[in-house]
């Protein structure tokens, strides 16, 4: 049996495609997709790890409304069970990851607010 690569939702500085050469060693193919019941904002990094890599210290973070009209546009990649920790590690503490329905019906690993 063929096991599903995990599926990691992307709204920010992850689709970068220097940033995914920098955590994952090679740049991902994607597709568009949407979170729904989120709204976007913007969230302050501290990191200067993260500032150096991503060319920015303001990040895109998306928190929940509740709302099913809200959506979040951005980007589906599967990705390897490896890959997701390298994520983990780039992805500072002011997120959390979350297991998320997507607009097109697929479960998707996203950075939410924390």
């Amino acid at each position: 049996m063929i096991r599903a690569m995990p599926l990691l939702f992307s709204y920010g500085t992850l689709r970068d495609p220097a940033v995914q050469r920098a955590n994952f060693g090679r740049e991902l193919g994607g597709r568009s997709d949407a979170l729904p019941g989120y709204t976007m904002g913007v969230l302050e990094i501290t990191e200067p790890g993260v500032i150096a890599l991503s060319g920015t210290a303001h990040h895109p973070v998306a928190s929940p409304t509740g709302n099913p009209v809200d959506r979040v546009e951005g980007t589906v990649f599967e990705i390897t069970d490896e890959e997701l920790v390298a994520a983990d590690g780039y992805e500072v503490s002011d997120y959390r990851r979350a297991l998320c329905p997507l607009a097109s019906g697929a479960q998707a690993w996203v950075y939410v607010a924390a």
